[in-house]
């Protein structure tokens, strides 16, 4: 394969673009580079705090990872074929796994794409908790300039479950349409000759029509998460790289800062452009196996956490448009959190292209899992990663002995 980025300048096969970045091979380099072809804002970590995760070395190699037609592969042809670059595996609070590949290291920021996403659900929880934020509140009430977009009669409760009507269409292979001019207003696509630049805030406008009630059906839509980051700006008159940082990074003993792209007028991309270490994304769940404490500092509301593995609704789930990539599971979806309501439940962020974090809190496992997968959204990578993490909760189990 032509190496990425390879010369100064580098050659043409070579480049990574705007235009290319999130397609294969491209998107290898540029999963771990993105602060170098997106404006992004930094979200500061506190170098003087920062939570050790002290190493424990484990046997992962009888872990056997089960495929569609039930051959058995080891965990390492696991990773291999799921296109890994990152992976952090913590059990009771001890790093037992760790393992870097395409050129990412212990130091690498990586897009987290959708997991952005359940991050603003954990900040969204902090703000609850101090009143500065009412789920109830019709989103309009903070941003009036919604107010004649589907949007106009949405609440705050509905954008954090993805339960608003709204139309469109998120159809990551689409080369035309509302997602592209999506894009183009975050800055994560580049505009055409002639285009005049948009931003994502005057976006909304282009979002007038809906495809059902808002409280109905799980409803996917990425635009959604980047509203509710402009009315929480609306909301405390804070910059969300900031809240970010004063809330969860800084609290949690992050090691490295994180960072998030920016649209060409600031506004952060909360519904998938937050980049952090693997370490820092596994720092999160442990965060969350510890009922949202860190030492004596209650960082994160427990009874948030709690709500989010049992206060979701199922119904809205299986009539969804999500469902199809877990079939026959018992799902729910809340604030911004998928959640396997086996028991022990399982809670889990999901990104495009195999971005992954998973918290079992019962078995107290955590596991962070950054990729380069070629398509968005694959049916049988998720499933295969799915049947992954079952095969490590059976191996760390109650009789896990190192």
């Amino acid at each position: 394969m032509t190496r990425l980025m390879d010369g100064f300048p580098p050659t043409p096969a070579s480049q990574v673009t705007l235009a290319n970045w999130r397609t294969a091979p491209f998107n290898v380099w540029a999963f771990h580079h993105v602060r170098e072809l997106i404006a992004s804002a930094e979200i500061a970590n506190a170098p003087a705090s920062v939570r050790e995760l002290p190493p424990q070395p484990g046997d992962l190699g009888r872990v056997q990872v089960e495929e569609s037609d039930g051959r058995k592969i080891s965990f390492d042809a696991f990773l291999e074929r799921s296109h890994t670059d990152g992976i952090v595996v913590l059990h009771k609070g001890r790093m037992i796994f760790e393992r870097y590949a395409n050129g990412m290291s212990v130091e690498t920021p990586h897009i987290l794409m959708s997991v952005s996403k359940s991050m603003l659900g954990l900040l969204a929880g902090t703000l609850v908790q101090r009143g500065e934020v009412d789920l109830d509140r019709p989103v309009g009430d903070l941003v009036p300039e919604v107010a004649r977009t589907a949007y106009r009669d949405a609440s705050l409760r509905h954008l954090l479950d993805m339960r608003s009507g709204i139309a469109f269409d998120e159809d990551y292979l689409a080369t035309s349409g509302a997602i592209i001019a999506y894009r183009k207003s975050t800055g994560w696509n580049p505009f055409g000759p002639g285009e005049t630049p948009s931003d994502l805030r005057s976006f909304y406008g282009n979002l007038v029509d809906r495809s059902g009630p808002h409280g109905g059906a799980f409803n996917y839509v990425s635009p959604n998460t980047d509203l509710l980051g402009w009315a929480i700006e609306r909301a405390t008159g804070r910059r969300y790289a900031d809240l970010m940082s004063e809330r969860l990074w800084q609290p949690m003993g992050a090691g490295t800062s994180a960072y998030i792209t920016v649209d060409r007028l600031g506004a952060p991309r909360c519904a998938g452009g937050m980049c952090a270490t693997t370490r820092d994304l596994a720092r999160v769940g442990q965060l969350l196996v510890e009922d949202g404490k860190r030492g004596a500092t209650q960082i994160l509301p427990r009874q948030w956490i709690d709500d989010i593995e049992r206060g979701g609704d199922a119904k809205a789930w299986d009539s969804g448009n999500f469902a199809p990539f877990f079939p026959g599971a018992a799902m729910h979806y809340r604030s911004k959190w998928y959640v396997d309501r086996s028991q022990p439940a399982l809670l889990f962020g999901l990104g495009i292209n195999g971005q992954n974090l998973f918290v079992d809190r019962a078995r107290q496992l955590v596991i962070a899992k950054f990729s380069s997968q070629l398509m968005p959204l694959d049916a049988e990578l998720i499933a295969l990663t799915s049947r992954a993490v079952a095969a490590l909760r059976r191996a760390l189990g109650p009789d896990y002995a190192g």
